[in-house]
């Protein structure tokens, strides 16, 4: 995470599911099965209106923090329960990345239709550029930021290549999706408090 300030205004058990395996969650691109029991344990406990130390100035966009706590552990289905109920461009980028992770590709790209132009693209769009830029050469990623970040095409590549962890560009992938979920999710915390 980039904002530690932000991160502060976390409630403790949210901050400790964020930091929970933090160099080993979110790494699969389509994960199967449960996702993180500890992380479980940790997130059933919050709420929107618990998921920060002080009453959150949109609920919404709690909801879509924790929305995205889930998401980072692979528990699609509490995450897909909060996003669905988010009726907002976010909820529909927090729905679309859920779908993708789940291997329902045509849904994500329906639900990022909802979503263009979100705010958190010019954010994702750079974090993405320095993971490409220490990435091996691959065309597929160099298209995903020309102009602001390609979450369509993304869709498209991990279709491509989720199951094929021997692509070359396998691991760059896994961080793109990790600087997305960073993006989107410090996006939510600024407009939470």
């Amino acid at each position: 995470m980039n904002s530690p300030d932000l991160l502060e205004s976390l409630a403790q058990p949210a901050r400790d599911a964020l930091f929970l395996n933090q160099d080993t969650a979110y790494r699969t691109l389509v994960p199967r099965g449960p996702g993180n029991r500890q992380a479980f344990a940790l997130l059933a406990s919050l709420s929107p209106e618990t998921v920060l130390k002080s009453r959150p100035r949109k609920i919404e966009m709690a909801a879509a923090i924790l929305a995205g706590l889930w998401l980072w552990h692979d528990c699609l289905d509490e995450s897909h329960r909060l996003a669905q109920e988010i009726h907002n461009p976010t909820g529909s980028f927090w729905h679309a990345i859920i779908h993708r992770r789940e291997g329902d590709f045509w849904n994500s790209k329906y639900w990022l239709n909802r979503c263009a132009g979100h705010p958190a693209l010019p954010g994702i769009t750079r974090a993405a550029t320095a993971v490409i830029h220490n990435a091996p050469a691959d065309k597929r990623l160099l298209r995903l930021t020309l102009g602001d970040w390609d979450a369509s095409g993304f869709v498209d590549l991990v279709e491509a290549v989720h199951d094929r962890t021997d692509d070359p560009s396998h691991g760059a992938i896994v961080e793109l999706q990790r600087a997305e979920w960073r993006g989107l999710f410090e996006y939510c915390l600024k407009e939470a408090l």
